[in-house]
Formats: C-alpha cells, sequence, structure tokens
C-alpha cells in the first residue's frame, strides 16, 4: 500500500472543515507511538501523482495543517508532485498532550526517530520504495534534518527553512516574549483558529524552549549521517535565528545549499514565497531522479 492512496483500509477516520475552502478533506491517523495511541490529523494534495515524489510537509513548533493555509499547495501545484500535510501529536486536531505532561528535552529527536517512521507505517506508505521529500519549517526543519540523518535511505531529499541546530540567545527571547504574548494578548484567541487545543500546541512548545537544560540541545554531530539533497532556507531578519543555523548545515553537509533571503522572517514561506517557491521548484527538479 503506498502514500498515494487516500486511506488504508480499515484506518479509523473523519472529516471536518478546515479553514481553507479548496483544502481535500483532513483524514486522521491511528498512530501507536511513545506507548500510546494517537490521532493524527493529515491532508493528501494531488495523490493521483503517482510518479512524482512525495514533498511532507513538517510544520513549526506553533504550525498546523490548518497554520500552512495555502502554501503546500500552491508548491505542490508548481512543482507538480503529491503533498502530505500532517499536524504532530499535540498540534492542530491531533490528539492534544495532556496539561500535566511536559515536553521532554529530546522530544524531537524523538519525533524524527520514532513517531514519523510510526506515522508513516499507520497511513501505509512505504518510505523505502518511495522515500518522501520533506519540507520542515522552524522545529520541523530540525526533526527532517535528524529523519534524513537517522534513515539515509529513507529520504528523496529535504528543504529546511529557519531550522535550528542549536539554541541561540535570540531565539530564547523571542520565545519569553511570545510567552508574555500569550499570557497578556490574544495571541490564544488566534491560535486557537488553528489549534483544538492552544494550551496544548503553546505551552509543550514553551515550556521545553525555555527549560534551562534545552539550551545544551544541539544536532550538528548528526548532519554528516545526511546524504540527500539538502536546500536550507533564511531570512536575515529571522528573529528566532540567525545565518549560523544554516552555515552550520553547510559545514557539516558540504554538498547542502543555501538560500538566504531579505526582508525575510523566520517564515519564508510567508514572507517570500515566491523567492522561496521558485528556488524549491528548481531544486527538486535538479535533484528528483
Amino acid at each position: 500500500m503506498s502514500a498515494n492512496e487516500p486511506l488504508r483500509a480499515g484506518l479509523p477516520w473523519r472529516t471536518y472543515a478546515t479553514p481553507d475552502a479548496d483544502a481535500a478533506p483532513t483524514r486522521f491517523a491511528d498512530v501507536s507511538w511513545d506507548g500510546k495511541r494517537h490521532d493524527i490529523e493529515y491532508v493528501f494534495i494531488a495523490p493521483q501523482r503517482t510518479q512524482q515524489p512525495l514533498l511532507v510537509f513538517l510544520h513549526e513548533g506553533l504550525g498546523s495543517v490548518a497554520m500552512w493555509k495555502d502554501f503546500p499547495r500552491t508548491l505542490c501545484e508548481a512543482v507538480g508532485c503529491r503533498g502530505l500535510v500532517l499536524s504532530r501529536w499535540g498540534y492542530g486536531r491531533s490528539s492534544p498532550r495532556p496539561g500535566h505532561e511536559k515536553w521532554p528535552v529530546d522530544f524531537m529527536h524523538r519525533q524524527a526517530r520514532h513517531f514519523l517512521p510510526a506515522f508513516f507505517e499507520a497511513i501505509g506508505h512505504d518510505t523505502r520504495a518511495d522515500p518522501p521529500w520533506l519540507y520542515g519549517h522552524s522545529d520541523g526543519g530540525s526533526i527532517a534534518l535528524m529523519y534524513a540523518a537517522a534513515f539515509p535511505d529513507r529520504v528523496g531529499g529535504l528543504i529546511v527553512a529557519a531550522p535550528h541546530l542549536f539554541v541561540e540567545s535570540i531565539t530564547l527571547a523571542s520565545i519569553e516574549q511570545a510567552r508574555d504574548g500569550y499570557v497578556t494578548t490574544d495571541l490564544r484567541s488566534k491560535l486557537a483558529r488553528y489549534h483544538a487545543d492552544p494550551d496544548s500546541a503553546f505551552w509543550g512548545w514553551n515550556d521545553v524552549w525555555l527549560n534551562p537544560e534545552f539550551k545544551r540541545w544541539n544536532i550538528k554531530a548528526l548532519l554528516p549521517d545526511i546524504r540527500c539533497p539538502v536546500l536550507a532556507v533564511q531570512g536575515y531578519d529571522d528573529e528566532y535565528g540567525t545565518m549560523a543555523q544554516i552555515d552550520g548545515i553547510a559545514e557539516e553537509v558540504p554538498h547542502a545549499e543555501l538560500l538566504k533571503l531579505e526582508d525575510c522572517g523566520h517564515s519564508p514561506h510567508r514572507d517570500q514565497p515566491a523567492k522561496l517557491i521558485e528556488a524549491c521548484v528548481a531544486f527538486i527538479r535538479r535533484h528528483h531522479r
């Protein structure tokens, strides 16, 4: 059973109306992971393009299927490929994180090495026969890098936008500001448009990044195991990280290509979509076999 099939027989699923009227119905996979079972929401884009690569979108620390809005579909149309968008556990309309449960400091390692393989198995996608390409944003970019390092024969290529390799002071300062905004402004109500349980999404992300032990988090040593093509993207005005992040990728993965964008903050797909899509299309077409 391959990922271009809309649903594996026997999997429980349900649909709901997403904010994007043109979006495909959202499905829910029953994923057994970390000793528990979780409903994980996901959406396929153009599954009929069976001869084209599958581009999997991994969202940021406060992201979800809905928060991407139309970017995944726009990029997939530009490339002419299939797409798969999911909300990780605790985000969007996936199973929420219990209020008493904290993300562990190695949560992104676990997401890359255990959750993603379990998710692909749950939806019936054979990553050996059909290695996906990964587009990861922020935390999702870090997870994409670690997945490619752990499973070098199960990924076709990587596009990582504003990924984190290590913790910078600018990152922590912005996360502290976000914490203050969540408590004192309407940020919670805004996030509620994209998450069934905004507290699950926000505090899971915020608490772990501000955990003093997280300051030592660093994934640079894992990167030399990456063999697939890599495009790393960063904005000069990113409030959550500096160019040291993607320059670090180039140091450890010599074949990586870098895209540095002017007038661009932490979300290149929102701040510079045209330049980003142009670069992604050229990158995928150049490296897809």
